[in-house]
């Protein structure tokens, strides 16, 4: 067997065939390296117990414990029986519950005193904890025979905890590693050997070996450093060659005409522009101004001022001859950016128009729902190249849309479209478009190096002048219902100070599924304290908002299933005043710009991830009056969702939200999800601990690429790369 094929050989030849088809279809481990890349969660050490307080509700766990106390019970007039097992850990208590036939042998063996290993899902049951029928392996056998088999199982005192499913436990899987482990000898290293010799790191066939069966703690520290690094160097490498071939792909320069359009917008603006604006402009126009395309990621604070940004430097392409179209995820952000934009530009945005400025350009919009008449004049206008700037969702992307030439794209919330969408929009150009992607949700520099590590970062953390700060509070539907009924009273304060409030909704009401649930990325976190009822609906909070609380101010609703002539009229008379209080769901997340809206009241709130929250409660407060948003719940006090809240509730700052939100979710779910829905590659690495790996990583990386793009004297490294990043991964990230 060659080097390659030892870790690509398939489990079922080795494991047997229930074994390895349980480890396929749950785990998602097919081969020989997958499993040995299956690292263990924690360890244990044998006679230590694990700690019993803090297990996770509805996890599958597997934790080390002593046997206080076993007994039988008998139920349904003697006909039944259970055996009730107390499990202590000096601490706190869990209890295992068997029931009938499967309580003989426990109760043979989950004597007082024993110690063993169990797994099980953690359930409540009468306000304990307890793990129902778990399976269990004795780890203090009195029995020769057993006491030998455990230790053989669990050589050393360190016992791995395996990732596991109810299907199969953490120790069937150690079983299954001690099978496979042998192969790790034949582990291709892919870190270059001066990069592997000058930072002193272990080979990797022992990393594996002490990853997998540790003598020490030691061995443990010096296997995760070594495994880190591979994982953010292959990733790295992978990133550094896709901005390496960006850099050979010809673009046009775009230089802004001096006295052009760009110079007649700045002279019109009312303000001006941040010192963190300026800064991020100059990165955008030094790009634009070289022949090769610009891939530069802009993100920001919610209105820290990016799409005036990004207006700018569509209006630095169109000096320069050429067109720019930014492409929204819904239809009322498209239209709500097409309103802004021509607001600021006033008559440079009716170029050709009686009226308008010599200087200026044709600003439309082209979404799916236009009528045929405005559609083909927009059509027409991009072909001709009369329109400079066009803003518009998916339709863009349509076959039929044709440019004169394309300069510039721009993509707001980048995580809402697929990588086909953005490829095919950028293949409209007659060469590769620069691209700027835009996005509101702040993310951590270590997510932006992994994630996007694609494209240049640009950042936005200062707001503009005269912006006001939101107070945020929790509000305790459930524990205080006077609470709920005070929030009221603030809302229809604000509307009598002359102002205008969102309520915002997870449900629309009408019996389909909730939109917010559809959208990719938006799973909304478990109901903590059991409660089943339904998540509250726009629909229905508007009627009772409209018979009850806020009875007599004018209220209208909002959501992603209404007729979009229909949406475009309410957010019309929202921002002209004409509403008080809109009752939406999450389509008004981004992009919404309505000075004069002071309160919003998020209901459910606990429903929504944390950086969702944020973004929702950066529609308020953007005018010169200060701005507020109430955070509705029925989360009982202790929960993690009311955690989650109170964190939003504390801080403005989304580079911190963001960290709290990146911590409380699985790795896997960020990068899997940014990363074309393909598994996430990285077991080891935690995006927001190893900040430091992925920087040096990082660097080294761009390092080997510079000096050997194709990685022809590093076949290791190009084999690592290939097996890391499958062929839907390596897609993604040539169209990144």
């Amino acid at each position: 067997m060659d080097r390659v094929s030892a870790f690509d050989e398939p489990l079922k030849k080795l494991l047997g065939g229930a074994t390895a088809k349980v480890m396929a279809e749950h785990l998602d481990l097919h081969t020989v390296g997958d499993l040995l890349h299956h690292y263990p969660r924690r360890y244990e050490e044998r006679g230590k117990l694990t700690a019993l307080a803090d297990l996770p509700l509805d996890e599958h766990v597997t934790v080390v414990a002593q046997v206080a106390d076993a007994r039988i019970m008998m139920f349904n007039n003697g006909k039944g029986k259970r055996l009730e097992v107390t499990l202590t850990d000096g601490s706190g208590r869990l209890q295992l519950v068997f029931f009938g036939h499967g309580v003989h042998k426990p109760h043979k063996e989950l004597l007082p005193g024993r110690r063993a290993m169990f797994a099980g899902k953690v359930s409540v049951f009468n306000r304990k904890m307890q793990l129902a029928h778990p399976t269990y392996q004795l780890l203090d056998a009195t029995d020769a025979d057993e006491a030998t088999e455990a230790v053989d199982a669990f050589a050393g005192k360190l016992l791995p905890i395996y990732p596991a499913c109810k299907q199969l436990d953490s120790w069937r899987i150690a079983k299954a590693v001690d099978t496979v482990l042998p192969s790790a000898r034949d582990a291709v290293d892919p870190l270059p050997p001066s990069l592997r010799e000058g930072r002193g790191f272990t080979p990797l066939p022992e990393a594996l070996l002490k990853i997998h069966r540790p003598q020490t703690k030691a061995d443990i520290a010096e296997a995760r450093d070594r495994l880190k690094w591979d994982e953010a160097f292959v990733l790295q490498v992978a990133l550094a060659r896709r901005r390496y071939a960006d850099t050979q792909l010809p673009a046009v320069a775009r230089i802004p005409a001096h006295g052009g359009l760009l110079d007649a917008f700045d002279a019109k603006l009312p303000f001006t522009l941040t010192e963190g604006q300026e800064k991020v402009s100059k990165e955008i126009f030094d790009d634009l101004a070289t022949e090769h395309p610009m891939h530069r990621l802009l993100q920001g604070e919610v209105g820290s001022g990016k799409t005036l940004v990004a207006l700018r430097a569509m209006l630095a392409v169109v000096d320069a001859g050429g067109q720019a179209a930014m492409l929204a995820p819904t239809e009322v952000l498209a239209q709500q950016h097409h309103r802004s934009i021509t607001e600021m530009m006033g008559e440079l945005a009716e170029g050709g128009m009686l009226g308008g400025s010599d200087l200026g350009t044709k600003v439309v919009l082209l979404t799916g729902s236009m009528g045929m008449p405005a559609r083909r004049q927009a059509l027409l206008d991009l072909v001709t190249g009369e329109a400079g700037i066009v803003i518009g969702t998916h339709a863009l992307i349509e076959d039929k849309v044709q440019f004169h030439d394309l300069g510039l794209v721009v993509v707001d919330e980048q995580h809402r479209f697929g990588v086909e969408q953005r490829d095919a929009l950028r293949s409209k150009g007659k060469q590769p478009p620069h691209l700027l992607v835009m996005t509101a949700t702040p993310i951590p520099r270590t997510v932006a190096m992994t994630v996007f590590g694609d494209l240049e970062t640009s950042v936005l953390d200062q707001l503009p002048a005269g912006r006001s700060p939101i107070a945020s509070h929790v509000v305790p539907a459930k524990d205080k219902p006077h609470f709920l009924t005070r929030a009221w009273e603030r809302v229809r304060e604000e509307v009598e100070n002359g102002h205008q409030a969102y309520v915002v909704c997870p449900r629309i009401g009408d019996d389909a599924d909730d939109e917010s649930e559809k959208k990719k990325g938006k799973k909304q976190p478990p109901e903590d304290d059991g409660d089943k009822r339904p998540p509250l609906a726009v629909l229905e909070i508007a009627e009772q908002l409209t018979k009850g609380a806020l009875a007599g101010l004018r209220i209208a609703v909002l959501h992603g299933r209404m007729n979009p002539d229909d949406k475009d009229d309410v957010m019309r008379r929202f921002a002209a005043g004409q509403v008080d209080v809109l009752v939406a769901t999450t389509v008004i997340e981004v992009g919404v710009n309505v000075p004069n809206a002071t309160a919003m009241v998020i209901m459910d709130a606990d429903r929504f991830g944390v950086s969702q929250l944020h973004q929702l409660r950066g529609r308020v407060g953007r005018g010169s009056a200060a701005g507020f948003c109430l955070l509705v719940s029925e989360a009982h006090e202790a929960s993690p969702a009311r955690a989650r809240l109170s964190s939003v509730a504390a801080t403005l700052d989304g580079f911190e939200l963001s960290r709290i939100d990146l911590e409380q979710r699985r790795e896997g779910d960020v990068l899997g999800q940014a990363q074309s829905g393909v598994r996430s590659s990285l077991r080891m690495l935690t995006v927001i601990d190893d900040e430091e790996v992925i920087a040096a990583a990082r660097e080294e990386a761009v390092a080997v690429v510079a000096a050997d793009p194709e990685l022809t004297d590093l076949p290791e490294l190009r084999t690592a790369l290939d097996a890391l990043l499958d062929k839907e991964r390596e897609e993604y990230l040539d169209k990144g």
